[in-house]
This record gives C-alpha cells, sequence and structure tokens, in this order.
C-alpha cells in the first residue's frame, strides 16, 4: 500500500533541493548584471540607459525561443535539454568577463537570454509529471524561495566580487561574471547523470509507487479537453492569451526593483560589500512570503485572492517607498514590495495545468512565461531611463507600482475566466 505524503515527500526530497540549486544559479547568473553595473557603465563609457538597453536584450533573446525550447525539453527530455541550457548560459556568462565594448555586451546579452530561454518553465512543467494537482502551488512556491535565496547570496557576493578590483589584472565587474558563469557549466554537466527524466524512469520508486502516481495523475488529466496536449492550440487558447498579458506586471515589478535595489542602498552612502548584505533583508521576507502565501491557496479552491491580494500590497508598498522622506521606511516599504511581488506567483503558476498537459502544458506554460519576461525587458528600459530624465531614485519605483497594480486587476479577469469556462466537466 502506497502512502501518499511519504511519496510526494520523497520525490520533494529528491527533485526540490536538486531544482532550487539549478535555480539558485540561474538566479544569480540574472543578477549579476545589477551589480557589474555598478562600475562596468563607467568602465566601458555607457550611460544608465545604454546599459539598461544592453542587459534588457537578454529577454529579447529569451522571448524568442523560450516555447521551442520548451517543446524541445518535452521531446528530449529534463537531463539532456537542462544540461544544454546551463552549459551554454554557463559559457555566454563568463564571455561577458571579456566584454570591450557596447556591441559586444549587446551581443552576448541577447544569446544569454537564448542559452537560458526554457529553463524557467522547464521547470514549471516538469512539476506537472511528477506533482499532483494539490501539491503544485507549494513546489513551485518551495523552487521559488531558491530565487530569494539567490538574492540573499548573489547580493553579498556581487559587493565582495566587485571589491576584487584589480587581482590578477581583471576589474571588480569581471571577477562577477566569470564568478557566476563557471558553476552553471559545472552544474550542467551533473544534471546530465543525476535528474530523471519522468517518473516511469526514476530508479528511486518501486513499481508501486510510480504505478500510484502515473493513475493520480491520469485520473486528473481524464477531465481535461481533447486539444489539451497539443502544443500549437495552446498557443492561441484565450486563457493562455490573457495569462501572459496579465503576468508581464509581476517579472516588470520584480525586475525593476532587483535591478535598481542595489543603486537604491548605494545612495545610502555604504560600500559595495555593505551594499550586498543590506540586499539579504529583502529576500529573507519574500522566502517567507513564498512558503506561507502558496500553503495556504492549495487548501482553497479560489486561488485568486492569494495573486491579487500580494499583488496590491506590493504595489502600495512600492508606491509608499516613493513618498516617504526616511530612508530606512524606503527600505522598509521596499522589502514588502518584493514580498507582495513574487509571493502570488507560485499560486499563478499552480493554474495551467489545470487545463493544460502534456506538448499543450509545455508550449502553454512557456508562452506565458515568455510574454510575461518581456516585463524585464521593459524594467530594464523604462527603469533607467525615468532614472536619467528626472534625476531620481525613487520615481522609477512609482512606474512599478502602477504595472503591478494593473497586473493585479487583470488576474481578477483571469479568474472569472476560469471559473466560467473550466477546461471539462469532471
Amino acid at each position: 500500500m502506497v502512502s501518499e505524503q511519504q511519496l510526494i515527500s520523497k520525490i520533494t526530497w529528491r527533485l526540490m533541493p536538486f531544482l532550487g540549486f539549478l535555480y539558485l544559479i540561474a538566479y544569480i547568473d540574472r543578477q549579476n548584471v545589477s551589480f557589474a553595473k555598478l562600475d562596468m557603465v563607467a568602465d566601458l563609457g555607457m550611460s544608465e540607459y545604454a546599459y539598461g538597453l544592453g542587459a534588457s536584450l537578454f529577454f529579447v533573446g529569451y522571448f524568442l525561443f523560450e516555447v521551442p525550447s520548451n517543446l524541445f525539453l518535452n521531446r528530449f527530455g529534463a537531463s539532456r535539454w537542462f544540461a544544454r541550457i546551463m552549459v551554454s548560459w554557463g559559457i555566454v556568462t563568463v564571455a561577458l568577463a571579456y566584454t570591450q565594448n557596447a556591441t559586444m555586451f549587446y551581443i552576448l546579452r541577447f544569446l544569454l537570454g537564448v542559452c537560458e530561454a526554457g529553463f524557467f518553465p522547464g521547470v514549471l512543467y516538469l512539476l506537472t509529471l511528477w506533482f499532483p494537482e494539490d501539491y503544485r502551488g507549494r513546489m513551485v512556491g518551495l523552487f521559488m524561495i531558491f530565487s530569494a535565496l539567490a538574492n540573499a547570496v548573489g547580493a553579498p557576493l556581487g559587493g565582495m566580487l566587485l571589491d576584487l578590483d584589480g587581482l590578477l589584472g581583471l576589474a571588480g565587474w569581471e571577477w562577477v561574471f566569470i564568478a557566476t558563469g563557471v558553476p552553471a557549466v559545472l552544474a550542467g554537466i551533473v544534471t546530465l547523470f543525476y535528474l530523471d527524466d519522468t517518473p516511469e524512469k526514476a530508479k528511486f520508486l518501486s513499481d508501486e509507487e510510480k504505478k500510484w502516481l502515473h493513475d493520480r495523475l491520469a485520473r486528473e488529466k481524464s477531465g481535461m479537453s481533447e486539444h489539451s496536449d497539443n502544443g500549437f492550440k495552446a498557443l492561441v487558447n484565450p486563457r493562455v492569451l490573457v495569462m501572459a498579458l496579465c503576468y508581464i506586471g509581476f517579472p516588470l515589478a520584480a525586475y525593476g526593483l532587483s535591478y535598481w535595489l542595489p543603486t537604491i542602498v548605494k545612495g545610502f552612502g555604504v560600500s559595495n560589500t555593505a551594499n550586498g548584505f543590506i540586499n539579504i533583508v529583502p529576500w529573507i521576507v519574500v522566502a517567507a512570503a513564498l512558503w506561507l502565501v502558496p500553503a495556504a491557496a492549495d487548501k482553497v479552491k479560489n486561488k485568486t485572492p492569494y495573486i491579487v491580494g500580494p499583488a496590491f500590497i506590493g504595489a502600495i508598498c512600492l508606491a509608499l517607498s516613493v513618498v516617504v522622506p526616511s530612508p530606512t521606511l524606503q527600505f522598509v516599504f521596499l522589502c514588502i514590495a518584493a514580498a507582495g511581488i513574487f509571493a502570488g506567483q507560485p499560486v499563478f503558476w499552480s493554474l495551467p495545468s489545470r487545463f493544460l498537459k502534456g506538448a499543450g502544458a509545455a508550449a502553454g506554460i512557456a508562452a506565458i512565461n515568455s510574454v510575461g519576461n518581456l516585463g524585464g525587458f521593459i524594467a530594464q528600459n523604462v527603469v533607467p531611463w525615468i532614472h536619467d530624465a528626472t534625476g531620481s531614485n525613487l520615481l522609477p519605483m512609482a512606474f512599478l507600482a502602477v504595472c503591478l497594480a494593473i497586473a493585479g486587476v487583470l488576474v481578477i479577469v483571469v479568474g472569472r475566466m476560469m471559473a466560467s469556462r473550466p477546461a471539462a466537466p469532471a
């Protein structure tokens, strides 16, 4: 007799720490550009806006190749495809350390997006193959906690690497890229041998456990429409399209905040290393929220309040960070805002698997994430532009607050669409 809790616990301990570690490496790799900026802009003679443009080209490459990447993952398996993703993005990240001019920076940032495309939505799709519906919100939340840990680890790491300026003849920003690129290559090699593509291929599960999981997942998918596993139809599914549109606000706020936080803290008059350690605080708050909110949402049928509530709280706190005069209060509100931006996202990502499966889930999740991540492109262009135009470090937060509030309103629309248009009768 298979114990559900023991089986889920076994799968969780096998998969989640490893996938989380890969995400930690990926998120530090995304964060490195915000710390490298502190010295790289002056060394290459670039404006804040020009640097923001180059940084944002990552999202263009990501957008163009994310859906194809997830379909290739569905075809070739997670172990081989994730290994390819990580090794290639690690190589490009190291190459960024040898950037000579703005054009080279633009090309490498675009290639980095191409290489990394498919990793995050690939993991989301992989979780649909391993976990029943009632556990996915918590698993996505647990996975995303590693993004908070990455920010907590990456912030002091970025500051300390910048302070290595001159070591072995390399600038501090060059050390930032080298030290964050090499681990991705090594982790990619390990992934090829450690990660199991599906439960059916898992050596750590017994035949009885494999059958129980297969039957449970099959029952959950039995009520879906006959086209729920069609990759092309998923791309034109109205629910997917609206979810993609509404998701833009979350990465926009997240990347805008993480991109700009080191600059705001630098304005407090602290060193690069102190800047990094101060930036740990928001991500500790985010980690707690990423566990508490999805765990609560998994216990109820209506998920919308657990997405919308944190988004509105985040938007309000971003706005308050603009109007309060005290730097300490500004930082406190930004910490709460960070939690609001991230806490509802695992709940959001539990929704597509309620009406998509197989190649349809792979394509649909990738489409939502790829369109949504254009918010990162917007953030890394508009946020520096606002700064250059106004000279303010805080007005960009007002822009992010408005975008996040709009995203919350659109989530309400998505919730009503899903309630009025169920995928199929149970």
